[in-house]
């Protein structure tokens, strides 16, 4: 019989199924942060219930922190209560946890494959929608509601409907400027933000084949925001290169016996998917939003779509427009902005300051735009200041956060002012997000830098021509 990848995975992971009703799936990987744990601990506390295996649970402090000044004490006093409360629980359970000021800390999608927590064929969940990142390893991962946390916490078991199977195939080489960020963003305006209900999604094809692991995890966190469960990648050698020597990475006789099983994780040449699409490389350019979900996006050179072109309720996309004070037809080049953020478990690595940089070298941050860059963890950080990063950027006029999830939804300090334009790098561009009536362009950080320093939506294939000239 052949499988697909999923299958694989999911299939050994099974530890019981329930008669027209969800599989018992054992979970490998539980990732816990302060904001959707707190109650699911009050929930094992109320029944006496200590946590099964605190060795596969981690946790850190990324989504309600600031990103400044983390050296003085909380001041927003839902936050500190909530980073108290984990620190708590998680001494309590005998859990790692890197707060505040930790070498370890950072966003949550972020610490887990750099610190080789994310493994390929592993299952992982964490109460955080943006789970599927870890998708780019091979392993099936997915986010889950506090009820369900307290649920793995108590027992490393969730209960889930197997989802249906889709392969999306991306073959071609990408053209210049082209991310995988811009990649993501054209499937789901190709498919809408529902248009991977019920399915789990992997991707193949060389695009993917060819993208760096970073790139990888770009892709496949953004898979939740076309609707689909997670997304997956098989695992080959630039999985296996990225994952040896990491700290929670087998060793040794382990690692061996490990990539004897991590290379049998492909899908068989005659599996059958329940759907398969495909789209051509070439076709790609660089992208960015207009609307207020990510499924309304566009390459930058294009126009507004009109209305009566876009699938969906014509009142809803004027009402979408309506808030973004856009129009239909109009040209998204040359579009003033105010705000750039730079970071989220979208794009808060190190491959994406990199980028940035790359564009902002030998210009200067436009007077009127701010920016806020904000690395995904501190070992990201100390990537930054190490290949010289940091001194580029600071030459440009810009400065450099500490890592949290900052503007991505707008939780903690760094929130977009109502009515102001910000070219994000995040994943959702919904009413409010980034704060009360702010207005969010998603984009790559190679879009992001430009903006940055035109002060205006850029294609960075004209910046980058200059620079090279």
């Amino acid at each position: 019989m052949s499988d697909t990848l999923f299958d694989k995975v999911w299939d050994s992971h099974v530890v019981q199924k329930v008669e027209d009703g969800p599989d018992v799936l054992f979970i490998d990987r539980h990732l816990v942060h302060e904001v959707t744990s707190p109650v699911a601990f009050l929930g094992l506390k109320n029944r006496n219930i200590k946590v099964l295996y605190p060795e596969r649970t981690f946790a850190t402090a990324d989504h309600n922190t600031p990103t400044l000044n983390q050296h003085l004490p909380v001041q927003d006093p839902l936050s500190a209560k909530q980073l108290q409360a984990l620190e708590e629980n998680a001494g309590e359970h005998g859990i790692p946890y890197w707060g505040l000021g930790h070498e370890k800390n950072g966003i949550v999608h972020v610490i887990g494959p750099e610190n080789g927590i994310t493994l390929p064929g592993a299952t992982i969940v964490c109460g955080d929608s943006h789970t599927s990142t870890h998708g780019a390893f091979g392993a099936i991962a997915f986010g889950i509601g506090t009820s369900e946390v307290e649920m793995v916490l108590a027992s490393q078991c969730i209960m889930q409907p197997k989802p249906k199977s889709m392969r999306i195939t991306i073959n071609g080489q990408l053209n210049p400027a082209v991310t995988p960020k811009d990649v993501a963003l054209y499937i789901i305006s190709r498919l809408s933000t529902s248009g991977a209900t019920g399915y789990f999604v992997e991707y193949a094809g060389e695009v993917f084949r060819n993208m760096s692991m970073e790139g990888r995890m770009t892709v496949c966190n953004l898979s939740i925001e076309m609707g689909a469960r997670g997304g997956m990648i098989a695992p080959d050698d630039k999985t296996f290169d990225y994952i040896k020597g990491r700290e929670f990475a087998p060793k040794g006789e382990a690692w061996e016996k490990a990539m004897k099983y991590w290379q049998t994780l492909r899908t068989d040449e005659n599996a059958v998917f329940d759907k398969e699409i495909e789209f051509q490389g070439a076709d790609i350019e660089p992208m960015i939003t207009y609307g207020t979900n990510p499924g309304m996006g566009v390459g930058i050179s294009k126009g507004i779509p009109a209305a009566d072109d876009v699938e969906g309720g014509v009142a809803t996309y004027k009402k979408s427009l309506a808030y973004m004070d856009f129009n239909e037809g109009e040209d998204m080049l040359g579009k003033k902005i105010d705000f750039v953020f730079l970071g989220s478990c979208t794009n808060g690595r190190i491959e994406d300051f990199r980028a940035f940089a790359s564009l902002v070298k030998g210009r200067k941050k436009a007077e009127h735009v701010t920016a806020w860059l904000v690395p995904g963890s501190h070992k990201v950080e100390e990537a930054i200041a190490k290949e010289g990063i940091l001194d580029i950027l600071e030459e440009a006029g810009f400065q450099l956060r500490e890592p949290g999830c900052s503007a991505c939804l707008a939780m903690n300090d760094d929130k977009i002012p109502a009515g102001k334009y910000a070219v994000s790098t995040s994943n959702r561009n919904f009413e409010g997000r980034q704060g009360p009536g702010a207005r969010t362009l998603l984009a790559s950080p190679l879009v992001a830098a430009a903006a940055a320093v035109t002060g205006k939506v850029t294609d960075p294939r004209e910046l980058l021509q200059t620079q090279t000239a």
